[in-house]
């Protein structure tokens, strides 16, 4: 066939100027790209990671290219053959064909149409495709879980590791035969293969032999495909979700229905598929056409009515034994992938109410002395006021609490890193120079006992409260407390180019390191300069490195700045987080790191998870919080079904040093990954001693955990459908919002050993009520760790829950009047509210009170200072609820459990917050046998005479000694005390 018009050429003018902008679009689109691959390429090598950079950029680029190359072919090979087996004929002019010009431009550039057009349409889903990486990385290197699924019987692997690529092939094929159909159909049109009848006496459509060859082919492989899909989708059933989410996976009705008809709509496709193909030998169209009809028909009857009868009139009048089965998989399948089974989690019975009075359990002299005060999230504007220095420091809004040994007495303490905060920089100082050359890091590490202050507040209150009692007790390691005995925690490099708060600038990068002969430029104290010695930081002294970190963050300073060096390196990517999940990006990072000092250093510890999407039968939960894209759009919620703390992540606040470390061995998903990344992680034996004492189980493992433990500690199928012994996670009975409770450090005694425990622990309440359930804790001591202990109480008790303990508290007839008074120059601020098992049985409720004075200002105030110190407590005798209120623990346990309790509050070297008031102790001088004149015994002389003693003994053992003197002295306080009273002694 010859074109009837000829296409007029572009000029040349034309093709340069189209030449121009195409290729300055593609420098817009690909020139960021390549920048971005480039300094990714030097962050990588610094780190030394680039194998993970290497594996993911060259698995994404074959996988690019393999489906574009797939999709494409399909689409070429079918336009080639709808090309090549089209009809040949004239055009007239007489009866002028309206697509003939479209025919006429398709024919003109036949190679641009044929090889560019499949590409077109492949790119999209070429580029789609590469976010698969891990996906396909992950099916060739996976393994067994030794688990299979109870109802196919398969290894759990097929379905983490196998079943997921098998989808994604399905998805691609669908694509390219889908796209092949539409481009074979509009190029059979387009020649004249598809056309309306012109005859008088017949009408329709003319459809030439080859051209219903082609497309009976293609329209049967559609439906060989969608039979492979309907096969696949048995799978899938295992973890389906349910109109009534009692439980995650196949029920009754997906089992004995949905099942079955997954079967029969696939044999009903298979037949189908052999009527598509039958039509390139029939010339009756009607055979496919019916088989498609029946198809459809069958997959609403077979697919959705069926299965819908079956579960309104059998499953729903005997839901509880239908779904038995079913349940009882989804409690073992959900136990196994959150590490919430028998071989985690021990069950104690709890009575609720105490038997033995704390003073006589050793464990509860731990707990109590331990008890924490301090409230990481109320405390950061208190240290940054009195810890911060400088206007360019600054700390996390919520702080952390670790654990250290200090004079050989473990103690969890208030942590934080003073960092650079660039965002607090003002005046001159955001100039850039300074900005990026200058205030490079931040200074020191700084903790404070969580179980004691600097004194208690005993003034009255309101105006004349006291502004110098109520504060932490600082223990500081920083360049000034260097080389002195002032660091209690030492630290040998105290400078920190890697946080949180430095972190939160926008763009985040310094640029260290002087230039040969030039005097150090960065800030370290008011007379010294520092320049950076450590290995973190990509080169960017040579013009080609100048200009792709200029072009990465857009600033033409970094090009001409004399302030950089041959050997200058510019540091990004700053924030521990980041660094780990660049490094290791199939893994899931906790939203709190927390930094610690291990071996002199100061390091970020970053708990890092491995998850799973889909795990059969298990129920599905949010391990992190949900994700805001942008303000007014719903945010995304990433639900996972499987996870793992299989990783400890440190991160050298310093030199940005990144170490992953295996603590998990029995993690399949975390094998895999290992052998997809080999070298990437240390072994478990690579975890020094030190660095071990300071693992945390994490905050985000342990919510989701406990969520799932509210539901799966019931064993019992039947009375798991019925949700009468379900917990719920308390509301936050300290907050304004609705939110639930947060888990809470606490240092415990052992019960076996009574040596302090470190544990992250959770109140639990009933089922939509509010008295309490259950307490569970998670032990972070290196022995045991990961250990969950759950302390079960009687469903039939009235112990009272978090929410209710808060109400009794501030009730109180005593911190209602004081409360009022506090308000009228006070902010108050509710800490923390710990619940702690005691006395063999019993509850103890400690909730700090700060309080932040306003100024005479309306819009400034001070900064909190803890004030009061509330408990409560079941008496066993009457049911009824004590509280203590007092200036400090000692005297509001007093309160409740008599004189003498309150002193084993008393943490080791004691002190004012803590300490029980010097007028409970009687000084020496204040007995006395008689009044003068008055004839005294011997015995009563004798018994004056050791009293005097033994309180003098108790206070330099409560001023200087550990627990095992301090308890020996009060054993002889007490001996003193009776035979004092035996001898006719009086303190009336």
């Amino acid at each position: 066939m010859q074109p009837s018009e000829r296409v007029r050429p572009l000029s040349r003018r034309m093709i340069a100027l189209i030449t121009t902008i195409l290729v300055f679009v593609a420098l817009l689109l690909i020139g960021p790209r390549l920048v971005g691959v480039y300094t990714d390429w030097l962050w990588f090598g610094e780190v030394g990671y680039r194998r993970v950079w290497g594996t993911v950029l060259v698995t994404r680029l074959v996988l690019f290219i393999v489906v574009t190359l797939l999709v494409g072919a399909v689409i070429f090979g079918a336009l080639t053959a709808a090309y090549r087996s089209r009809p040949l004929f004239a055009s007239s002019a007489a009866a002028r064909d309206p697509i003939e010009q479209y025919r006429t431009l398709v024919m003109s550039r036949p190679r641009l149409f044929g090889i560019g057009l499949p590409l077109l349409l492949a790119l999209p889903f070429g580029l789609s495709a590469q976010a698969n990486w891990d996906t396909v990385q992950l099916f060739l290197r996976g393994g067994s879980f030794g688990t299979v699924d109870a109802e196919f019987g398969h290894d759990i692997g097929f379905y983490v590791f196998d079943l997921p690529l098998y989808r994604l092939i399905l998805t691609w094929l669908f694509v390219a035969v889908f796209l092949a159909f539409v481009i074979s159909l509009l190029t059979h049109y387009l020649f004249g293969a598809i056309r309306l009848s012109q005859r008088a006496k017949s009408s329709g459509i003319e459809v030439t032999r080859s051209a219903r060859i082609q497309l009976a082919v293609l329209a049967g492989t559609f439906i060989v495909l969608k039979a492979v899909a309907y096969w696949l989708d048995r799978y899938a059933l295992l973890w389906s979700a349910r109109k009534e989410p009692t439980f995650t996976g196949a029920g009754y009705t997906d089992i004995n229905a949905v099942l079955p008809s997954r079967l029969i709509l696939f044999s009903i496709a298979i037949i189908c598929a052999i009527a598509f193909f039958a039509a390139t030998v029939v010339r009756d169209l009607r055979i496919p056409a019916m088989a498609a009809a029946l198809l459809v028909l069958s997959s609403i009857l077979v697919g959705g009515i069926f299965p819908a009868l079956i579960e309104q009139f059998s499953v729903r009048p005997n839901a509880a034994d239908r779904e038995s089965p079913y349940i009882e998989r989804n409690i073992d399948a959900t136990r196994q992938a959150y590490a919430i089974g028998p071989d985690r989690v021990e069950y104690q019975a709890y009575p609720g109410v105490g038997t033995t009075p704390p003073r006589d359990l050793p464990a509860d002299i731990t707990t109590i002395a331990n008890a924490r005060l301090l409230d990481p999230n109320v405390l950061s504007p208190t240290f940054t006021q009195q810890q911060q220095l400088k206007n360019f420091y600054g700390f996390t809004e919520t702080l952390d609490i670790d654990r250290y040994t200090i004079n050989g007495e473990v103690g969890d303490y208030i942590v934080a890193a003073r960092e650079l905060s660039p965002n607090s920089l003002s005046g001159n100082q955001t100039q850039w120079v300074n900005r990026h050359t200058v205030y490079t890091h931040g200074n020191g590490f700084v903790a404070a006992p969580a179980n004691r202050v600097n004194a208690a507040v005993r003034d009255e209150v309101g105006e004349s409260a006291s502004s110098d009692s109520g504060y932490p007790i600082y223990t500081v390691s920083d360049i000034a407390s260097q080389g002195t005995d002032r660091q209690l925690i030492p630290v040998d490099q105290p400078r920190i180019y890697f946080g949180e708060v430095i972190s939160q600038a926008s763009p985040d990068y310094a640029i260290v390191g002087a230039k040969e002969g030039e005097a150090p430029r960065e800030y370290d104290t008011d007379t010294t300069k520092y320049t950076y010695t450590g290995a973190g930081g990509s080169p960017v002294g040579s013009l080609f490195n100048r200009l792709a970190f200029a072009a990465k963050y857009t600033e033409r300073n970094i090009l001409f700045s004399g302030a950089i060096g041959p050997d200058s390196k510019i540091i990004f990517n700053r924030d521990p987080r980041t660094r780990v999940e660049l490094v290791a990006p199939w893994l899931t990072t906790d939203a709190d790191p927390y930094p610690a000092v291990v071996d002199g250093r100061i390091i970020w510890i970053v708990d890092a998870y491995t998850t799973l999407d889909h795990y059969p039968y298990s129920q599905p939960g949010t391990l992190t919080e949900p994700v805001v894209t942008a303000p007014g759009v719903p945010p995304q919620i990433e639900e996972v079904s499987y996870v793992r703390n299989s990783v400890k992540a440190t991160v050298d606040a310093y030199d940005g040093t990144i170490t992953l470390y295996q603590v998990d061995e029995n993690d399949p998903v975390l094998t895999a990954w290992m052998k997809i990344f080999p070298g990437t992680v240390q072994p478990p034996e690579s975890v020094s001693d030190e660095l071990r004492a300071h693992f945390r189980y994490p905050q985000d493992l342990f919510r989701i955990q406990r969520e799932r433990l509210a539901k799966y500690h019931v064993d019992d199928p039947r009375e798991f459908f019925t949700n009468n012994a379900f917990w719920s996670v308390p509301s936050n009975p300290t907050a304004d919002t609705n939110g639930q409770q947060p888990p809470y450090y606490v240092l415990v005694g052992d019960q076996e050993t009574a040596e302090p425990s470190f544990r992250l622990a959770s109140a639990m309440v009933g089922f939509n009520r509010e008295f309490l359930s259950a307490y569970i804790s998670a032990r972070s001591d290196p022995e045991g760790y990961g250990q969950i202990e759950i302390l079960q109480l009687p469903t039939d008790t009235q112990t009272q829950g978090p929410q209710q303990t808060q109400n009794s508290m501030i009730s109180d007839t005593r911190v209602a009047s004081e409360r009022t008074l506090l308000e009228r120059s006070n902010r108050i601020h509710y800490g923390n509210l710990l619940t702690l098992p005691i006395a063999d049985g019993g509850v103890l409720y400690v909730e700090p009170l700060f309080t932040e004075r306003l100024t005479s200002s309306a819009a400034g105030s001070t900064f909190p200072q803890l004030s009061r110190v509330l408990v409560s407590y079941r008496d066993p005798g009457t049911g009824g609820v004590l509280v203590g209120y007092a200036p400090t623990l000692a005297e509001a346990l007093d309160q409740v459990f008599g004189i003498g309790t309150g002193v084993a509050a008393t943490a080791p070297g004691g002190d004012a917050a803590t300490a029980p008031p010097s007028e409970t102790l009687p000084a020496p001088q204040e007995i006395t046998p008689a009044p003068p004149g008055v004839p005294v015994p011997e015995e009563l002389t004798a018994a004056v005479l050791e009293l005097n003693d033994a309180l003098a003994n108790l206070r330099e053992a409560q001023r200087t000694g550990g627990f095992t003197s301090y308890g020996t002295a009060l054993d002889r306080l007490q001996q003193a005390i009776d035979a004092y009273l035996d001898a006719g002694g009086s303190f009336n």
